[in-house]
């Protein structure tokens, strides 16, 4: 099991209980554990430290009916006391855990903590920090009163229904209905080139959000779309499925693979062939091979 999900079950179990849990109680219900005590008891003290630097109160009594006592863990629920959200006890864990190791800006410190989440200055070991976006903001108010929003991108008007914010690549993005091109579009909001207005006198019906999988760096673009082939080789096929639909693969006898992608975003999309070094080949359009290939001259210039 991995060392994120133990933890995250740790503190689900440590906040669903009433009563102090032993230790082997715990190794009991969390599984994941090392068989060898010695191994478990060190696995389970760094497990303790860690929920810990993460701003966890792991409570300490006496595991009730025990004779010799035998400490017991849990933690307090009602510490985490306000507007309760009915967070099931995992729900709550992966709250913590997340706000605990990715900072928002956005936020106070105290924001998640009632939730369960960290604060900042009590989470030594945040891994990443979402950036403040005043217009990220608006576009969840949007979302929340179903108001259209209008903006400026790419020097065109636009009036979006809004159904998703996304964080990906370190930049907020909107998707929802264009009403300006009656389309579905992505914006990558750091470019909007106004303020974002919100229409309090409409609203509109919330369509299905787009979801994560559809946000892929080539498709963020208001570019004219450009049919793409890539061939990638069997060495790396596995891998470049994690970013595909099945209709986008066309298998090949030596089992490599044809992918045909829509592209928007061609500097992004030669950044994506890049990562499969020579284990993927541009097969068309020209268009594309000229740009890959003028890229890759840059590179070369710059470093000579």
């Amino acid at each position: 099991m991995p060392k994120l999900e133990r933890l995250m079950k740790l503190l689900a179990v440590l906040l669903d209980t009433s009563f102090p849990l032993s230790a082997e109680d715990l190794r009991r219900r969390i599984g994941g554990y090392p068989d060898h005590d010695a191994s478990f008891r060190r696995s389970f003290e760094r497990d303790k430290d860690d929920l810990r630097s993460l701003g966890v109160d792991i409570l300490v009594a006496s595991v009730p009916e025990t004779e010799p006592p035998i400490d017991g863990y849990r933690v307090d629920r009602d510490a985490y006391a306000g507007q309760d959200p009915q967070l099931e006890p995992d729900e709550l864990a992966a709250l913590h855990l997340a706000a605990a190791l990715v900072r928002a800006e956005t936020l106070g410190d105290d924001a998640f903590w009632k939730l369960g989440g960290a604060r900042n200055d009590e989470s030594p070991s945040a891994i990443a920090s979402v950036p403040d976006s005043a217009a990220a903001g608006a576009f969840h108010t949007a979302i929340a009163k179903s108001n259209p929003a209008r903006f400026t991108y790419g020097g065109v008007d636009r009036v979006l229904e809004p159904s998703r914010i996304s964080f990906v690549h370190g930049n907020w993005y909107v998707s929802g209905h264009d009403r300006s091109r009656d389309a579905e579009r992505v914006f990558r909001i750091d470019r909007i080139e106004s303020d974002v207005e919100l229409d309090g006198t409409q609203t509109y019906e919330r369509r299905p959000a787009r979801g994560p999988e559809v946000i892929r760096i080539w498709e963020l673009g208001e570019a004219d779309p450009i049919d793409a082939v890539v061939r990638i080789d069997a060495s790396a096929a596995m891998w470049a499925r994690v970013h595909l639909r099945s209709d986008e693969v066309t298998e090949n006898g030596d089992g490599s693979i044809d992918v045909h992608l829509v592209v928007r975003n061609p500097e992004a999309f030669s950044d994506w062939v890049l990562t499969f070094l020579d284990a993927a080949v541009i097969v068309s359009p020209e268009e594309l091979i000229n740009r890959f290939v003028a890229g890759l001259d840059e590179v070369i210039e710059a470093g000579s």
